[in-house]
């Protein structure tokens, strides 16, 4: 019996007992009448009370049940949504903390007068000027740097020579000889020499 069929059923014994309380009494005992009905009713009302009482008992307990089910439910749910969080935030991590892809140097002449040089996907242009900046930059920079460039020619060296290039010279209060020599592709290129290596360096220019 469901809980509509429990009250429909409360309400009809709450009807003949009102019905009972309301009828004309008769000639004979009808108080002694009254009470045996009454006193049938009234187990049945309690029985029907009783039942409903446990029903609604029983109801709310499955919903207490079902409550809960759906509040441990939830909290798995949101243990998974802190799992992944917790996972998609270490995987960043560990994203983070790969080692990057170091740029490459590229060089390019897409003109006579004009280099081109990308690093990480920039592109700068270098015209003539420019170019001799950087060299002299560079040269600067080369030698203070360690290991020296080797001592004899390398096999397979590529190089550009200046054919009879201008020099300035300039002597030194220690007595050594400065020589500037023009080169075509590093500029004017200076040297400093004792004069021991300036008597060496004449005797290997004018030997036969």
């Amino acid at each position: 019996m469901n809980l509509q069929e429990q009250i429909g059923a409360l309400e009809t014994g709450v009807d003949q007992l009102i019905q009972i309380a309301q009828a004309p009494k008769a000639a004979t005992a009808p108080e002694t009448v009254q009470e045996t009905d009454a006193e049938r009713a009234a187990p049945a009302a309690a029985a029907i009370a009783n039942h409903s009482v446990e029903a609604d008992a029983a109801a709310q307990q499955e919903d207490t049940h079902n409550a809960a089910a759906r509040g441990e439910e939830v909290a798995r749910e949101g243990e998974k949504a802190s799992a992944a969080e917790v996972a998609t935030e270490i995987s960043a991590d560990i994203t983070a903390a790969a080692p990057a892809e170091e740029p490459t140097l590229l060089v390019g002449r897409p003109a006579q007068n004009e280099i081109t040089m990308t690093i990480g996907g920039k592109t700068v242009s270098l015209g003539a000027l420019q170019i001799g900046q950087l060299i002299e930059e560079l040269a600067n920079a080369r030698a203070s740097m360690a290991p020296e460039p080797p001592g004899g020619i390398p096999a397979g060296w590529r190089f550009a020579s200046t054919k009879n290039p201008m020099m300035a010279v300039q002597k030194q209060s220690n007595g050594d000889r400065l020589l500037v020599m023009r080169h075509t592709g590093h500029g004017w290129v200076p040297f400093t020499f004792s004069p021991d290596m300036v008597i060496q360096m004449y005797m290997m220019l004018t030997q036969r």
